[in-house]
């Protein structure tokens, strides 16, 4: 039979009406044995609290350098691959909030408009993710990086700009989200996709891809992160 599905209802107040706005549907079993993985890793040695977590879609688990990118912190990679934003809102309690980092930054959006869902479904789940590290982290920083323009998947940049663009609206009213900008530097003069930063997929990115990643993203890492130093201090 069909893989076994875990279900999300979204509820919104209509004056003094309750509605089901819209439900969400995951595989249940699909990324289990990755999160198995992770919190076996947990059991033998939790990271230490004051980390900065990033989650999120294959960028993520790609990205193999993060630790040695971000020296200054302790940086967590809890990427999954092939996941959307509304699997990193339902793994959060397991692989982000134990932790208790002062910081999280999230890749996801990419798969979600490549599977057909649209700028306000990304903003929706965004939306929820936040809520779920805030209900147990309040000062918890939470970084958007950015949906990337990809060779790939040019043809559907406009709607990935869009989310983009109502998601940074989104962190503007919230001093404890921001949007870290990966997009903008991605982009030649001619507004396409660089391809020198892309892997032969033309998807995922290569190690010139990541170096400009963790230059977009390096002010945020030492502005959010407890330094290694501040840690040792404080034991």
């Amino acid at each position: 039979g069909a893989p076994p599905q875990r279900r999300v209802l979204h509820w919104g107040r209509d004056g003094e009406t309750w509605r089901l706005a819209h439900a969400q549907f995951s595989p249940y079993l699909r990324w289990d044995s990755s999160i198995r993985d992770f919190e076996q890793s947990d059991a033998e040695a939790l990271p230490p609290e004051g980390c900065v977590v990033f989650i999120g879609s294959s960028s993520i688990r790609m990205w193999k350098s993060l630790g040695e990118d971000f020296p200054e912190v302790d940086a967590i990679n809890r990427g999954f691959g092939g996941s959307q934003m509304i699997d990193s809102v339902l793994f959060a309690k397991r692989i982000v909030t134990p932790y208790k980092p002062t910081a999280v930054a999230v890749y996801a959006g990419d798969n979600d408009i490549g599977r057909g869902k649209d700028a306000e479904r990304v903003l929706r789940d965004f939306r929820d993710f936040v809520g779920s590290i805030h209900d147990e982290l309040p000062d918890a920083r939470i970084g958007f990086i950015a949906i990337k323009p990809s060779l790939k998947r040019w043809n559907l940049w406009p709607e990935m700009k869009r989310a983009n663009e109502m998601v940074a609206s989104f962190a503007e009213g919230d001093p404890r989200i921001d949007y870290l900008d990966i997009a903008t530097p991605m982009l030649g003069e001619d507004g396409k996709p660089r391809k020198e930063l892309f892997a032969r997929d033309g998807l995922h990115l290569n190690e010139d891809g990541y170096r400009v990643w963790t230059e977009a993203v390096t002010p945020w890492v030492d502005k959010t992160g407890a330094s290694k130093s501040e840690l040792v201090a404080s034991e």
